[in-house]
């Protein structure tokens, strides 16, 4: 895993030129709707995108995590099916319902059901490299997103330069990054972490607990400022010294949004000592979200060892599937 991690720059690297390269079947045309399909690893993408697309889309952006689709899909749909191994199971049967919607599909995938039922319709397909963690593939799936609401229109190309100019960021920051995710780690080790982040970065603040939960093997729990603000704020009365809370914050985040940040740290502190904050670096969204997520991809790899836990390994979830396929 840690080889995944340290390969992240090179892996948006080779996005970009899939991406490029992909010869869309699908003309451009204007749509009602967009949604994003996939779960777990393969469908972190599509919540980080939607933070980026708040304020650019004109009409609405749905990230589904589920079996069925939304009602109102229709041929006036565009969905984009994300299943790194092309066999996930909720995917594949939304895909079948956005097939008989009539909505036009753009599938990501290394393969698998999804490659093959895309071929047998004459669907747009993007492949991806295979053989890896779908958790580790952020960076393949993420890139084909923006690549096909560009193709369509939707948002500028703007995001290459900036994704170009993430990976010069990464791979120039790398032992920096590296040495404040083990600091981080440490802090973390032996306690039960509470992630907060602007509703602005969510799908961060997400990718981050998912990767703790997959990766260091740890539960936890994610809030959004200001959402949390109006009901989780008030659990905070009793010790809380066996937690830690990781603030994810942005230099330019709203200013109301930082003024409750400091209000809640001074809250939060009456019950639990550790209180970590995690600034983003850069100038573009795109510049200060990946760093953030390949920091803290770090700090859960390194949680991992201090654990002496091995990353890679979820073999919970191999069970559920093999079960899931055997009933």
């Amino acid at each position: 895993m840690k080889k995944l991690v340290l390969d992240f720059p090179l892996q948006l690297q080779e996005a970009l030129i899939i991406g490029k390269n992909h010869k869309f079947i699908a003309q451009p045309s204007e749509f009602s709707n967009v949604v994003v399909t996939g779960l777990g690893g393969s469908g972190i993408g599509g919540s980080i995108v939607q933070n980026y697309v708040f304020d650019k889309l004109k009409v609405p952006f749905i990230v589904n995590k589920d079996y069925f689709l939304p009602s109102f899909v229709s041929k006036s749909s565009l969905v984009i099916v994300c299943s790194y191994s092309g066999n996930t199971e909720e995917t594949l049967a939304a895909l079948q319902q956005a097939s008989k919607a009539k909505a036009t599909i753009i599938c990501i995938t290394s393969g698998g059901k999804v490659a093959e039922f895309a071929a047998a319709k004459k669907l747009d397909c993007i492949l991806v490299p295979a053989g890896m963690p779908p958790r580790s593939c952020l960076g393949y799936s993420l890139v084909q997103i923006l690549y096909t609401l560009g193709h369509f229109g939707m948002i500028s190309n703007s995001f290459e330069k900036d994704i170009k100019s993430v990976i010069k960021q990464l791979t120039a920051s790398e032992q920096d990054i590296q040495k404040k995710a083990m600091a981080v780690a440490k802090k973390m080790n032996g306690k039960l972490p509470i992630i907060y982040a602007a509703a602005s970065i969510e799908g961060v603040a997400i990718r981050f607990r998912q990767q703790l939960n997959e990766n260091s093997k740890l539960l936890g729990w994610h809030g959004a400022i200001p959402e949390m603000n109006h009901n989780e704020l008030v659990g905070w009365r009793d010790d809380a010294s066996d937690k830690v809370v990781i603030l994810l914050r942005n230099s330019n985040d709203y200013e109301r949004v930082q003024t409750r940040m400091e209000i809640n740290k001074k809250i939060i502190k009456k019950h639990s000592a550790t209180i970590i904050e995690i600034y983003s670096e850069g100038k573009s969204y795109w510049e200060q979200v990946f760093y953030i997520i390949h920091l803290t991809d770090w700090v859960s790899v390194y949680l991992a060892d201090l654990r002496e836990l091995d990353a890679t390994e979820v073999k919970v979830i191999d069970f559920l599937k093999s079960s899931l396929s055997n009933s």
